[in-house]
């Protein structure tokens, strides 16, 4: 079983945090299947890697297709963080923990939404823009200050709700 699909099942969040890193890893590569291959998929320790190899090379073929080789992200992808969003709303209304959980995110959700200048208007994108951000400065051996790791932590406390009930939902 492919990475993504254990995530899919068992984090929905952290699912589309893989992809978001899987279209970056094959632009980084130029969409090389030898480099994947070779810098890739030969590291990962106990995989099929045949069946990671036509995962990898399914991904491409999608990104291409889709246009998105210099930016974006995958349509499949985005439907899943549009539902996730549609979760959010129906927990906003119904779901007394959750509205709590958002209510401490809430600040950085309309900072982020303001600073992207109309790149992002939903407050799921604003989450998972904001951790997918976090865990690419942390590759590049970069800190946040503090006032900054306080929105990461809200953002993963709102995304780790939102992944629990959606798996509630889902199962």
């Amino acid at each position: 079983m492919v990475i993504a699909d254990k995530k899919k099942k068992e984090n929905i969040s952290e699912y589309i945090i893989h992809m978001y890193q899987t279209e970056d890893l094959l632009r980084v590569y130029n969409f090389n299947m030898k480099d994947i291959q070779k810098y890739v998929i030969s590291h990962i320790k106990d995989a099929d890697t045949q069946e990671l190899y036509d995962w990898y090379e399914e991904i491409a073929r999608q990104m291409k297709e889709e246009g998105i080789e210099e930016r974006g992200h995958l349509q499949s992808t985005q439907e899943v963080v549009n539902q996730l969003n549609k979760l959010h709303e129906q927990l906003l209304k119904a779901d007394q923990q959750y509205r709590q959980v958002y209510s401490k995110s809430a600040i950085y959700i309309h900072k982020s939404i303001e600073q992207s200048n109309g790149a992002v208007k939903e407050p799921v994108q604003a989450c998972l823009n904001g951790i997918y951000g976090y865990l690419l400065l942390r590759m590049d051996g970069q800190k946040l200050d503090e006032s900054l790791m306080s929105a990461v932590h809200a953002f993963g406390d709102l995304l780790s709700y939102l992944s629990f009930r959606w798996r509630q939902q889902n199962s």
